[in-house]
Formats: structure tokens, sequence, C-alpha cells
């Protein structure tokens, strides 16, 4: 079955334009999740949308949004008036300028999407607009509206197509100030830093999402597993806290422990640099019916 697009519309560098849709470039399906059930009967438990004040329950068709002005005041504003404000994003990502990536702050990310032409016309438009991003090296960007929001996206080219990254507004990012001014000036010694480089050395190796382990999914596979076989599950022993306690025995003891493992991985053969990571992954056993 075909993915379904999260949003369909246009986009425009100056007066090309061409239809597109979006996806979402992640998925959070595979990970394990959880219901809430009544511990007593084993059901499911169901929330209701209830008045505050009277605690009646109220019909979907009764449910408006409200702005908080006071303590009981709110007012009221209907899905019409936010379908009436007039944003073009709404429909086109028109792109605004251009950045060099490097400039861009991770702490503004928010998520990818994946941005292809929408129907059999606008593959040409779209093929332009993707190659001058890329040959200039730089990153466009544009906006968009997902649910009633608008948002900066950041479009970059990959192979055939165009990731687009959802950007954070100034506003949404803390000052770092306000964690980091406690933290007091300390002098790390040269010894202290020939250490930790010879630790990063024993680590250093070629980044490879395939490698990536998620051992608390496979830990819940194993839980729920035993626990459908009826095996009765035991608390683990409590870990055993190191009691290296100077900075400096600390280092030489993650060397020695760093030295006995490889390096580095092999290098990535194209094979392997081209695989999508479609391994399936072991899930919890169900029972047949």
């Amino acid at each position: 079955m075909a993915p379904r697009a999260n949003w369909k519309g246009f986009l425009r560098l100056s007066l090309v334009t061409c239809p597109i849709a979006l996806y979402p470039a992640t998925s959070e399906t595979e990970k394990i999740s959880f219901n809430q059930i009544n511990k007593n009967t084993g059901h499911r438990i169901k929330y209701s949308k209830v008045d505050a004040e009277t605690g009646e329950e109220v019909e979907p068709e009764d449910i408006v949004k409200g702005y908080k002005v006071d303590t009981d005041t709110y007012i009221e504003v209907s899905k019409d008036e936010l379908d009436n404000i007039a944003l073009e994003s709404t429909h086109t990502i028109d792109i605004d300028e251009f950045v060099p990536r490097g400039e861009i702050d991770n702490r503004f990310l928010i998520r990818p999407y994946y941005i292809v032409p929408d129907g059999k016309v606008g593959h040409d438009a779209y093929a332009v607009i993707r190659e001058t991003i890329r040959a200039m090296d730089m990153v466009a960007l544009g906006r968009i509206v997902l649910t009633n929001r608008e948002h900066i996206i950041a479009l970059e080219p990959l192979d055939k197509g165009i990731v687009g990254t959802l950007l954070r507004y100034p506003y949404e990012v803390r000052d770092e100030n306000a964690y980091f001014d406690d933290i007091k000036d300390v002098k790390v010694t040269k010894e202290m830093l020939d250490l930790a480089r010879h630790i990063v050395e024993t680590k250093t190796t070629d980044f490879d999402p395939e490698h990536f382990e998620d051992h608390y999914e496979a830990a819940l596979t194993e839980l729920i597993n035993r626990k459908r076989n009826g095996e009765k599950i035991k608390a683990p022993a409590p870990r055993k806290e190191s009691n290296v306690v100077n900075l400096m025995d600390a280092l030489r003891q993650s060397l020695k422990g760093g030295e006995t493992k490889t390096a580095r991985r092999p290098a990535r053969t194209p094979q392997r640099a081209t695989k999508k990571a479609t391994r399936s992954k072991a899930r919890p056993q169900r029972k047949a019916s």
C-alpha cells in the first residue's frame, strides 16, 4: 500500500513552479507501544471528553477551540476563522532565500520529509529547482503550513529527490546561558587531553546507521515473549558501580578497555553504502487466534 502524503501543494522558485507531495521521512510504527488497561478486568481504558464544570460528556461537534485570556474567560475561534487566515504557504512552499548548511544550528531542526513531484506533470520544474539547490551547494529556505501552523522548511537535494526539514522559530529554542552559566571553568591538562584523544581514536569509525541497535526495544520484545510463554520474571541483580574516583585513573582504565576493541570497522562497500535499512526486526510473538 502506497504511503499517504501529509501535504500536497506547490514548490516555487521565482516563476518556476511544480506540484509536490510531502511524506514523512521517519517512522515510529516499528516501535513497541502499550495500551493502558484496567488491571482488575484486563479491559482497555477509554477516555471521554467532559465539561470541566458539569462533568458531562461533550459531543465532538460541540467542541471548539478557545484561547484563554483569564481564569474563566476564553476567546472562541472557529474552524472557518482559522481557515480564513490567508497564508499563501498553506498551499505553496515559496523559496525565500538560500543559506549555507553549516550556518543552521542543529537545535532548530525538527523533522524531515521527503518531497516528490505530485503526478505526471512538473517533473522538469522539480528537477530544475533540485539541481539549482545542488549547484549552489546551499540550503533553500521556504515556508509551509502544516496542522494550522506555519513552519520554516529547509530544502536539500537527496539523490533524485528533495528532503525538507522543518525548523523551529527562535522563540522555541531556549537560551543556553540559563543552563551553562553555572558550569565551572576547569583547566584540562595536556596529559588528560592526550589520554582522552587516545580513547577517541580507539572508538573512531565511519558513520553507519546499520550498526545502530535499539537495546531497550530488544529487551521489551524479550520481556513480552517470555511473559507470553508463562515465564516468571525476576528482577536482575543490581549493577555494580565503578569505584574509580580519580579522573586520571578513569582515563587510563578507559584507554585500556578501548585498546582491547577493534579501532575501526571495515570501510563500507558501495553495496553497503547504498543498502537501505530494510532488515525486519524481531517482534513479540502472537498466538494464533
